[in-house]
């Protein structure tokens, strides 16, 4: 914890990847899921796999678990891989 503290403050801009498995059925669901984190500050990028339940997310200055929580929003079950 400290340690991100530290990297935040010196590199706050810097990118990290995150992989999340999302229950998602149709490309409404997927839908969903683009809408929000087309909306969020910080996602550089993202992938959504529709056939393997995946989403990939390019952020900066964004935590794992704030980008987790985001995509929670959609209403979609997400967990962390």
């Amino acid at each position: 914890m400290f340690f991100t503290t530290i990297a935040s403050v010196l590199f706050p801009r810097m990118e990290n990847t995150y992989n999340f498995k999302v229950g998602m059925t149709c490309s409404g669901c997927s839908g969903a899921v683009t809408r929000i984190l087309s909306k969020t500050e910080g996602v550089k990028s993202f992938d959504i796999s529709l056939e393997k339940q995946t989403v990939s997310v390019v952020a900066a200055g964004l935590t794992q678990e704030q980008v987790f929580e985001t995509i929670k929003k959609s209403g979609k079950p997400t967990e962390i891989i």
